[in-house]
């Protein structure tokens, strides 16, 4: 393979990579986007959600817990996350973060999207 060729090739990027030592807020980083779908990366370090904050969402969410642990609460109750659990959230569902791991970064992958993507 000529270093033409190389220079060609796509680039591989580290979800572990650039991380914060600390972190005041929640990191959102968008990887991908178009006009249906979206997938961020999410970090946080003993994180929540604001008191009396909801997250009601216009679209469906699907999460892969990367690494650490969480816990969302739901109306009906809690759900606890550890390093490989994935959850679909459905568009309006009701949700907010408990709290995350505080001993090391939570990682997430998010993927947003519309139901005009789920029937693609």
């Amino acid at each position: 393979m000529s270093p033409d060729d190389r220079r060609n090739l796509p680039r591989p990027s580290n979800l572990f990579d650039s991380l914060p030592a600390r972190l005041p807020d929640e990191l959102f980083t968008t990887l991908i986007q178009s006009p249906h779908v979206r997938i961020e990366r999410i970090v946080s370090q003993a994180h929540t959600s604001p008191e009396g904050f909801w997250y009601d969402q216009p679209q469906h969410e699907w999460v892969l817990l990367i690494r650490g642990a969480a816990t969302l609460r739901f109306e009906e109750g809690l759900v606890e996350l550890r390093s490989g659990d994935s959850l679909l959230i459905k568009a309006h569902r009701k949700h907010r973060v408990e709290s995350t791991s505080q001993d090391q970064p939570t990682i997430w992958l998010a993927v947003y999207y519309d139901e005009a993507a789920a029937n693609d």
